[in-house]
């Protein structure tokens, strides 16, 4: 089994955080890297979003975060525990795609949350098959289909 780690994510990420967004394979999934390292800004002020680097023999390749579900009163978490944690990621060296990878870290960073929280949920677009596969595999079941605040349709999968 691969050792996952998850170093808290810093300014100095953010020119690799950058280019990962601007690869093909992310290309839709998340805003541009100008647009997403402003947000990322906002987070890290807030201390809201807990935003991790994933390394794999001290080489970083995926960014995920995690959140209380409700910080930021998304419609289609209204229903699930308090305390669910929400989580968003994204593998970015293309050169870890296809080995399994993605579903390796989630595993390993959800097997970390699970020792605080009671549930944690995810919510891929629903065209996003790649990604649901991969929260599949890692141990996430489908549990609805729902829409997100700004309209697009999403698929809420669910670890508890």
């Amino acid at each position: 089994m691969s050792e996952y780690t998850f170093r808290p994510m810093t300014r100095a990420d953010y020119p690799m955080f950058s280019h990962w967004l601007d690869q093909p394979h992310i290309e839709g999934w998340w805003q541009e890297g100008a647009t997403e390292l402003r947000l990322i800004e906002d987070d890290l002020k807030t201390g809201l979003v807990d935003m991790r680097i994933a390394e794999l023999g001290g080489t970083p390749f995926a960014f995920i975060q995690d959140y209380n579900a409700h910080a930021f009163g998304a419609p289609h978490y209204v229903d699930y525990n308090k305390d669910a944690r929400a989580v968003d990621t994204f593998l970015g060296d293309s050169t870890f795609l296809g080995k399994g990878h993605g579903a390796g870290y989630i595993g390993a960073r959800i097997a970390e949350l699970r020792k605080s929280y009671p549930l944690v949920i995810v919510d891929p677009e629903t065209r996003n098959t790649r990604a649901i596969a991969a929260y599949a595999r890692a141990g996430f079941r489908k549990d609805k289909p729902a829409t997100c605040e700004d309209g697009t349709p999403v698929q809420i999968m669910t670890y508890s």
